[in-house]
């Protein structure tokens, strides 16, 4: 029975409910959160409205990817790195913009939409946290959930300091950070799925 490959299948099934799981509260996040961006005009809630998109997008990515090959989960990270590597530099691109034309970010507004956020996100990271020495489109997902945890945190902060200060420089400092942060975390996951596709390679050769 132990080469049955049951423990595999459930494992499979188990990655897949993950996964569906995140994409659903990801796809939420990011309408709630893009709406209180726009209306709240804040550059930090903005970003991380897209990052959940693209977030939204990689796991639908990687439900794909689970029961297929590992060239395939190679081109799924692949992929999900990409997508997250333009989102982080048009957020830069972005926020300058809004720099240069002018915004006033709402501090509540901020508070009230970033809370709900890292709650999401902290339940999504902690549930593919068992997956994050898993395969290479998994372990793509565990980072840029990560990023998603560190870039509500900064969201969070800069709401604390746009009240105190009364100055849109913390958002507009924030959501250029988030963009940098992302794209940082994007060269990761392409950089893994680089050296996996080099493994794969070799071993084939």
């Amino acid at each position: 029975m132990g080469g049955c490959g049951c423990q595999a299948e459930v494992k499979t099934a188990e990655a897949g409910r993950t996964l569906r799981i995140a994409l659903a509260l990801n796809a939420a996040m990011f309408v709630v959160e893009l709406i209180g961006g726009l209306i709240g005009e804040s550059s930090g809630l903005i970003a991380d409205s897209l990052d959940m998109l693209a977030d939204a997008s990689a796991y639908g990515i990687a439900i794909a990817a689970v029961s297929r090959g590992a060239l395939f989960k190679v081109r799924a990270a692949t992929i999900s790195g990409t997508i997250l590597l333009i989102l982080g530099l048009g957020t830069c691109l972005a926020v300058i913009g809004r720099a240069i034309t002018g915004s006033e970010p709402e501090s509540l507004i901020m508070a009230v939409l970033a809370t709900p956020a890292l709650i999401v996100n902290t339940i999504v990271l902690r549930l593919l946290s068992k997956h994050r020495e898993g395969e290479v489109h998994l372990r793509a997902t565990w980072i840029f959930t990560r990023a998603d945890v560190v870039a509500n945190v900064a969201v969070l902060f800069a709401a604390l300091l746009v009240f105190l200060t009364d100055s849109r420089y913390p958002d507009l400092v924030v959501g250029f950070g988030i963009g940098a942060y992302v794209t940082r975390e994007a060269l990761e996951i392409l950089r893994d799925a680089s050296r996996e596709r080099s493994a794969l390679r070799n071993g084939s050769g």
